[in-house]
């Protein structure tokens, strides 16, 4: 089972610790170039009109500090990444918590760096798959050949994707099963889906599945052990849907 997380707008900027080593990094034989294109280009922003780094990095006007930030990258304190991102899901998962057997079954999807262990020491940044940079484009389209060649895309392999749709667009598995979680409220027979609760519901379901005694190896384990975690569960093709009160 690999469950994939997605990265947090929230972020916790490391106080101390050497700089990110690319060649450290999760896939570095097939991601770094790719790595390396994107700190570039986040390091020439800083040589553009301030408006027009803000709009290419898709941030609001207060945060155009954000620019001066990402052109530091290279040299910024880094730490690991369950450290790092912060944020409704990462608050119910607690992964710095989980033991390091479990905490290999995670990657976190990032604009920056394509997909990062919890392990993974990164220094705080600012890039959503929103931004538009010169010479990259749009990021999802950007990073999918090399996701495509570094990720594990095997037959038997359950890809539990808890990633919102921007980055789920980045990779998608041709082999694997992949079991998207969505969370629903009900209410007086009527289901509807939900976007802010949802980040509680797919950190809570990640904890359960990396808690569990036994790995699931299927969408049918997936969902035995969620509802054994106390959730209400149904599953479609492609999909575990948890089903929360309205």
């Amino acid at each position: 089972m690999l469950i994939l997380l997605p990265p947090s707008e929230g972020k916790t900027a490391p106080a101390t610790g050497a700089p990110v080593a690319l060649d450290e990094l999760a896939y570095a034989d097939s991601l770094t170039e790719s790595r390396r294109k994107l700190l570039g280009a986040l390091g020439a922003l800083a040589e553009l009109p301030l408006a027009r780094a803000v709009s290419m990095l898709a941030v609001s006007k207060g945060q155009a500090g954000e620019v001066a930030v990402d052109a530091q990258l290279t040299s910024a304190p880094a730490g690991p990444a369950a450290e790092v991102y912060t944020g409704v899901l990462y608050d119910r998962l607690r992964l710095p918590e989980l033991p390091t057997r479990a905490q290999g079954r995670v990657l976190i999807a990032s604009a920056l760096w394509g997909v990062v262990r919890p392990a993974d020491r990164i220094p705080y940044y600012r890039l959503s798959a929103k931004a538009k940079l010169d010479g990259i484009g749009g990021l999802a389209a950007f990073w999918r050949p090399a996701l495509a060649e570094a990720l594990p895309d095997k037959p038997g392999t359950l890809v539990v994707d808890m990633r919102s749709g921007a980055y789920a667009a980045a990779w998608k598995p041709q082999r694997a099963t992949q079991l998207v979680v969505r969370a629903f409220t009900e209410s007086r027979g009527k289901r509807k889906p939900v976007s802010h609760m949802a980040k509680a519901v797919r950190g809570d379901v990640a904890r359960a599945l990396l808690e569990a005694k036994a790995v699931p190896e299927d969408a049918e384990g997936a969902a035995g052990v969620a509802e054994a975690a106390g959730f209400r569960v149904e599953l479609a093709p492609g999909y575990l849907d948890v089903i929360v009160s309205g």
